[in-house]
């Protein structure tokens, strides 16, 4: 995919967010904004099986000319690939991992994403979908694409949801970090 040592990962769901990808992939670094042609974002659950962690669709792309996909290269160690694929759960058969050439400032770049196998369509949770327009707006997706983002319409979900707390944390921890070394 790129050299020996890393690989290129299209992020176009909740892994757009710096602090949800790297709290299992601590190497991903951003490499660029990117665009995936032909393609669409769905949400839905894998054989209609709810999904525990988000409480709701989760997303995946599926094949469509003239559509396109908005999402981020990450730049990802090796030794974080199993990790990566274990999040996307492609041992259970969830997600199977493809490359696709996504488009980047004129130029093409081979990258790794996921898509879901078996998707029975499902809104996403209002917090899943939140995690998405974050990472859009965090990595400067085009604005036309985060205003679609924003009007996906959710299942309403109001309950708790422990992965935000633990995405809240890893924002503060980043935060504090911060601050400590502006210091």
């Amino acid at each position: 995919m790129e050299n020996n040592c890393t690989f290129l990962y299209f992020a176009y769901g909740s892994n757009l967010l710096k602090e949800r990808l790297q709290l299992r992939n601590p190497s991903a670094t951003v490499n660029c904004v990117a665009m995936l042609k032909d393609y669409k974002l769905e949400f839905g659950n894998h054989k209609g099986l709810a999904n525990v962690r988000w409480h709701g669709g989760v997303a995946t792309i599926e094949h469509c000319p003239g559509d396109e996909v908005w999402g981020v290269v990450w730049r990802v160690d090796n030794s974080d690939l199993e990790s990566l694929d274990s999040q996307e759960n492609v041992t259970l058969g969830r997600y199977n991992p493809v490359d696709v050439s996504v488009n980047t400032k004129g130029q093409e770049l081979n990258c790794r994403t996921y898509i879901m196998n078996s998707c029975v369509y499902a809104p996403p949770s209002p917090h899943y979908l939140q995690v998405i327009v974050m990472g859009a707006e965090q990595n400067g997706l085009p604005r036309d694409y985060q205003e679609k983002l924003r009007a996906i319409k959710t299942n309403q979900y109001e309950g708790p949801l422990p992965m935000m707390a633990e995405l809240e944390k890893a924002r503060r921890a980043k935060e504090k970090a911060n601050q400590h070394s502006d210091a």
